[in-house]
């Protein structure tokens, strides 16, 4: 039986297209580029001294300028009253303006690989939903795989920067402080009783125990299991604490960029309802894995008038899947709005210095406006990153654990254990094939790599997935919410001192 069958073609076809396409369509590049984003141009050395009334200084060279080794001399240093009333200029920003700007690249990479990744992984669906994936490897899993871990790398690799700078101290700390107050969170949650919070972990851990010790009986070897549940849970919430670190600046950038946005739109009700409500969404999402409150009371719960309760589980499943989904659409939806928010950083930093009493040197100022747009990118990743995460962990979510799409339509009464792959599953592990003394053919090779292949499937369940995933699923909504909201307090406090 072949193993990957026609999604080798479709991942041929879409290498392809990255290779022929990739370099004049980009959708990275359309949301800076073509949504409508200006940037504020800091005022040149003339328009600063005409404003200032300062007369250009003809001894240049002697005290304000510094002669290079070439024989160059460098730009001019003079200091500018801070209360000077500057007017600044604001132009679209184009292709050229962002192509050198720091991350820029990475950000391309991430934004276009995901939607490459997303046309493989809904083209796979279309696929498997005609002709079942029978002993083929999902590369869609894949694709979906190696998104996580790019945006992963790069928040790791943005969140390190705090940590080479010498005047970093206060992010460093606070990185390392988050990172402890997420793994002792993360604790805490695993203690809680899955019938209160049904995040899959025990059952995963069952599933994954048997299924291993079956295995290993079958190669003769005796063993009860191969890890301890204590030592999973305390390497996962390792883990759930370092995603915390990763997370805690992107939360403060966008609540940071969430905060302006309230006070632009002042006067618009209705933008600001918008705003907060999707501000408030991870947190409806979250609830989704409380039982009490979310699958009991619609799938357990019969109210008066009605002989059943309103959903079925199937259908409360494929309901919880699409709103993380629609959620994460609407933030990068509403992204140039918050990107916006950022670059205008520029004018009101240029306010607030207005109302200071002092002097700024000319070199000063520009930096302190070109900044804003250097590092434009920088806060773009930060932005969409932690949305691509929780996208694709959704995605994983749904495939591995043998979920659907469609159910929340096409209201499905079967049950759980009515499908195949259950957690007790007694489908017998394959025998290995037996050594021979001639030379392995190809077709012995590919009947044995078909071999372990089976048997990781008989290790990681269904249910396997669904603990790792659902749990994995649940915490980046969780984080997301969490740093978001410590952001938006932290913003509050600090506005109102």
């Amino acid at each position: 039986m072949a193993l990957l069958g026609a999604q080798l073609v479709i991942t041929l076809v879409m290498i392809s297209v990255i290779q022929k396409l990739g370099p004049h369509f980009s959708l990275a590049r359309w949301f800076l580029c073509s949504t409508g984003l200006v940037r504020y141009l800091y005022p040149t050395d003339s328009e600063l001294r005409q404003l200032a009334n300062i007369p250009k200084d003809k001894s240049k060279g002697k005290k304000n300028s510094k002669t290079q080794a070439n024989g160059k001399s460098t730009v001019e240093t003079f200091h500018i009253p801070r209360s000077l009333d500057i007017k600044l200029d604001n132009v679209k920003i184009t292709s050229l303006d962002v192509i050198h700007l720091r991350y820029y690249l990475e950000y391309q990479w991430l934004v276009d690989f995901s939607v490459y990744a997303l046309i493989v992984y809904v083209t796979t669906e279309l696929y498997q939903s005609w002709f079942p994936l029978k002993g083929e490897i999902n590369l869609s899993m894949i694709w979906s795989l190696l998104v996580i871990l790019f945006a992963m790398k790069l928040l790791l690799s943005l969140t390190l920067q705090y940590f080479k700078g010498e005047e970093s101290v206060g992010e460093r700390s606070t990185c390392i402080v988050m990172g402890f107050i997420y793994l002792l969170i993360a604790m805490m949650v695993m203690i809680v009783d899955e019938k209160n919070l049904e995040v899959g972990l025990e059952s995963a851990y069952t599933s994954f125990n048997q299924s291993a010790a079956s295995f290993l009986e079958k190669q003769g070897l005796s063993s009860t299991g191969p890890a301890s549940k204590i030592v999973l849970k305390f390497f996962i919430a390792v883990w759930c604490g370092i995603l915390g670190a990763l997370f805690t600046f992107p939360g403060l950038r966008m609540a940071k960029m969430h905060w302006d946005l309230l006070r632009y739109f002042r006067e618009n009700k209705t933008k600001q309802l918008l705003l907060n409500a999707t501000f408030a969404l991870p947190f409806i999402l979250v609830l989704l894995w409380i039982k009490p409150i979310s699958r009991d009371y619609l799938t357990v719960r019969i109210f008066s008038g009605r002989s059943e309760p309103l959903l079925t589980e199937r259908t409360f499943e494929s309901i919880r899947l699409i709103a993380i989904v629609a959620t994460m659409f609407l933030k990068m939806i509403l992204m140039p709005w918050y990107l916006q928010a950022y670059l205008d950083m520029a004018y009101h930093r240029l306010e607030k210095q207005k109302k200071e009493a002092g002097r700024i040197t000319n070199i000063e100022l520009q930096k302190q406006i070109a900044s804003v747009f250097y590092y434009l990118c920088v806060v773009t990743l930060q932005y969409v990153a932690p949305v691509v995460i929780c996208f694709y962990m959704t995605l994983m979510y749904k495939t591995l654990g043998e979920f659907s799409w469609g159910d929340f339509v096409f209201a499905n009464t079967v049950n759980d254990d009515e499908c195949p792959l259950s957690a007790g599953d007694t489908r017998p592990i394959l025998e290995p094939f037996a050594d021979s003394e001639e030379a392995q053919t190809i077709t012995q090779t590919a009947a044995e790599f078909h071999f372990t292949f089976e048997s990781l499937k008989m290790i990681f369940t269904k249910d396997v997935y669904r603990g790792l995933f659902g749990f994995s699923t649940w915490w980046c909504c969780f984080l997301y919410f969490a740093a978001t909201s410590f952001g938006l307090i932290y913003q509050s406090y600090f506005s109102v001192l």
